[in-house]
């Protein structure tokens, strides 16, 4: 029954070759601007995803107010990170970054401006998944005047991956020694530098000093810890490490320090949503919003009913020639669910030659979004498992909506009537179905948009 369907199908295609061509070449476009818009939706939720411990990495966040002043922070003093580590057995480990602007790097004679620079604790491999490519990751970032380089830097100044072992001279007069190289940092992170300095060098990292906050501070819990839990003893934490020191600069107690509207409090943030719901004051990079994905997401869908309506539309206007066929399909004994299978097999035919067209387009069109966008997105559907069937499945689904026109066609094609007598009835009943979809349009609108 399907090969009759499908053979059938492929000959009305190829009789109306300009009704056919209108329509895949209609559907093609929605389709691929609906797949581009999908895949930058996709590519902004996969931020910081490529890290084996993502669910259970959080950043240490500040809120502080004091003086009149409120500030809304993503670091945290230099002592936070070892001492939630000693204070706090549900943390497994911790690494702090100071971003701490560039310096000049020595390359043959001339001096190169690097500002992609940050200081970072020897634990930064025990937290972020950063393959090494050269060099020991547990000994990596032990000593002062240690860094460790991206493989693009590598190349840049050694034309090597194997650099551990080399040498940079810094601002002119600082030796700097190479002790490991890993893997380009995926464009898909809310970090991304070129050296990871060792704190060690770092005389700040060790000032205990809990009145400054400067360091971006990330913590693992062991499996099965409650983020929530923790948060809600770092009240206490800040009274006991934080209250002294206060009293030491502003020679007044913790208890007056509340008292007089100031406060000091610490969050955990997940590392996942830092790029979408986070944009505070330190933050490693430029973050993005969770609202671009909401419109993107919506526009997306809007494209896709706007290109299955122009399907029905087209489709409706053609049913005239349609009418005839279906009532003597009736008359040789067709049932009503035979042809709406037919129908809907047509459409689905034609959903499945508009994205393979829609994929050339998109294939096409990718490298020039990028650089609209900012982005790498890559489309490689073998690489990636999940992308074929939700391909097959929008295929499917447009398919169907596209193909729903059918059931306002069929109950008005009588056998006995000619195709002109029904063409009124077809014409109303089909004003019903673009009535529909266009109420449900502005309806979705104005939820979005109020006026």
């Amino acid at each position: 029954m399907i090969k009759n369907y499908l053979k059938i199908a492929f000959r009305n295609l190829w009789k109306s070759k300009g009704f056919s061509a209108i329509n895949i070449i209609g559907l093609a476009i929605g389709l691929a601007t609906c797949l581009l818009i999908m895949l930058f939706v996709l590519d902004e939720l996969s931020y910081d995803r490529y890290n084996k411990k993502a669910d259970r990495i959080y950043r240490v966040d500040g809120d502080i107010k004091f003086g009149g002043n409120h500030f809304i922070l993503a670091v945290a003093p230099d002592p936070m990170g070892p001492t939630l580590k000693k204070d706090f057995p549900q943390v497994e480990q911790f690494v702090r970054f100071r971003n701490n602007g560039g310096f000049l790097v020595k390359k043959g004679d001339e001096n190169v401006q690097e500002n992609n620079v940050v200081f970072a604790d020897s634990t930064l491999f025990d937290v972020f998944t950063l393959p090494l490519l050269d060099g020991n990751a547990s000994t990596a970032l032990l000593q002062p005047n240690s860094v460790v380089i991206t493989e693009t830097t590598a190349r840049k100044y050694f034309n090597t991956t194997n650099a551990a072992g080399k040498t940079f001279i810094i601002d002119n007069r600082h030796n700097y020694t190479v002790t490991g190289v890993i893997k380009d940092i995926p464009s898909q992170s809310h970090f991304n530098f070129d050296f990871f300095v060792s704190m060690a060098t770092l005389a700040e990292s060790r000032k205990n000093n809990w009145v400054s906050t400067n360091f971006n501070t990330y913590v693992v819990l062991k499996e099965g810890a409650d983020p929530k839990k923790m948060e809600a003893q770092f009240d206490a934490l800040v009274e006991k490490y934080i209250g002294p020191q206060i009293m030491s600069v502003m020679s007044i107690n913790f208890e007056e320090f509340r008292k007089s509207g100031s406060y000091e409090k610490h969050t955990l943030t997940p590392l996942t949503s830092i790029h979408l719901h986070s944009n505070k004051v330190g933050e490693l990079g430029a973050n993005s919003s969770i609202q671009y994905v909401y419109i993107f997401s919506a526009i997306a869908i809007f494209i896709l009913l706007i290109a299955c309506v122009n399907f029905m539309n087209l489709s409706t206007a053609r049913s005239a020639n349609r009418a005839r066929e279906v009532g003597v399909r009736k008359v040789l004994g067709s049932l009503k669910s035979n042809l709406v299978k037919q129908f809907l097999t047509e459409s689905i035919l034609i959903s499945g030659i508009a994205l393979v067209l829609a994929l050339a387009l998109v294939y096409a069109m990718l490298p020039y979004f990028n650089q609209l966008a900012a982005k790498s997105i890559k489309l490689n559907v073998l690489a990636s498992p999940w992308l074929l069937p939700s391909l097959l499945l929008l295929v499917l689904i447009t398919g169907l909506l596209a193909g729903s026109y059918p059931r306002f066609i069929f109950p008005l094609s009588n056998p006995y009537r000619s195709s002109k007598e029904n063409w009124p009835r077809v014409l109303k009943q089909a004003g019903y179905a673009v009535d529909w979809w266009y109420s449900s349009f502005l309806s979705l609108l104005y939820l979005l948009y109020p006026l």
